[in-house]
């Protein structure tokens, strides 16, 4: 939720990897919304995603993007090899879900995997 600290990475060189799962959604809260709130929608559409690779060399850092399926793994093992930070943006079908995950009210002891 915050973007300053790539910076820091830039500036030490620091071998950070940020991986992006991009649905275009707020997607944990969205996933939230669908699973356990009706699909009662609100406020998770993002109408202005960034460019992830630009903002990503704005910094001075390696961004990298993958929006088909067989660009994954080649994504994946070019963003590990690169030296210093790098954001590695997948584009995702809206509708995927993240897991695992904790239910709302639950504890880190009960976690949801399918």
């Amino acid at each position: 939720m915050n973007i300053q600290e790539l910076a820091t990475a830039v500036n030490y060189k620091l071998p950070v990897k940020v991986v992006i799962l991009n649905n275009g959604y707020l997607g944990m809260v969205r996933q939230w919304q669908e699973l356990f709130y009706e699909k009662r929608y609100s406020h998770t559409k993002l109408t202005q995603v960034p460019d992830f690779v630009k903002l990503a060399e704005a910094y001075g850092a390696t961004g990298l993007r993958a929006s088909k399926p067989g660009e994954v793994e080649p994504t994946l093992r070019k963003g590990l090899e690169t030296p210093g930070p790098v954001i590695m943006d997948f584009v995702v079908d809206p509708e995927e879900g993240v897991f695992p995950m904790v239910a709302p009210g639950s504890s880190l002891t009960n976690i949801n995997l399918k």
